[in-house]
């Protein structure tokens, strides 16, 4: 699914050098990467199990531009960074941001938001946008994660200046084990715990009946 996005990428860079040539131009090569950067769009087969992804800390990361090791040097680096376009980082299946090309939107660094539906057949994407995507706690992505420190480019984590999430570490990992793109593991007895915590927490928080 990722591979035919890259595939298709790759064709519409092929194409777009050939009318260059043919018009009697030359690319360097970080034209014909513009190009590519140029014709991304995320689609929603690009969002698949998100334990195939690259685990750092306890989100996930990929790049579907395919420039992963960049994505990753970010990622791990202990003074921050900017990713580069086609990363996408998730926290939990249901969400995920994805890096634009340069200029998308400078209010949001670049960011797109996320908010999937996502079931053993793949992901739907329900809402996508730079600063009206709402999470499903009710919050406003961008208003969260634009209290990220500069050099964390809207990433947070417990120490990059965000407000906490109302989720404990074992909450975020029953959840992330659970994604029903993914084969299914066996939880420990504490996700197992922490995920009845929170499916009473939404049942608690969910509507009233009059």
């Amino acid at each position: 699914m990722r591979q035919i996005h890259k595939a298709a990428l790759a064709g519409l860079v092929t194409v777009s050098v050939i009318l260059a040539v043919s018009a009697g131009m030359t690319m360097t090569a970080q034209e014909t990467d513009a190009v590519a950067t140029s014709d991304f769009v995320p689609a929603e087969s690009d969002f698949a199990c998100i334990r195939d992804m690259h685990a750092v800390r306890g989100f996930y990361v990929d790049n579907l531009l395919g420039d992963v090791d960049a994505t990753l040097e970010v990622a791990n680096s202990e003074t921050g960074g900017t990713y580069p376009a086609g990363t996408i980082i998730q926290l939990v299946p249901t969400e995920a941001m994805v890096k634009r090309e340069a200029g998308y939107n400078p209010l949001t660094n670049d960011w797109e938001f996320f908010e999937l539906d996502v079931a053993a057949s793949g992901a739907t994407i329900r809402v996508r946008g730079s600063d009206e995507v709402v999470n499903q706690f009710g919050g406003n992505c961008l208003e969260c994660h634009a209290k990220a420190e500069p050099q964390w480019d809207l990433i947070c984590e417990q120490t990059h200046g965000c407000d906490p999430l109302p989720l404990t570490p074992a909450m975020l990992k029953a959840i992330q084990n659970t994604d029903p793109r993914c084969e299914a593991v066996e939880l420990p007895a504490d996700q197992q715990q922490a995920l009845q915590m929170l499916q009473a927490f939404r049942a608690a928080s969910g509507p009233k009946a009059d």
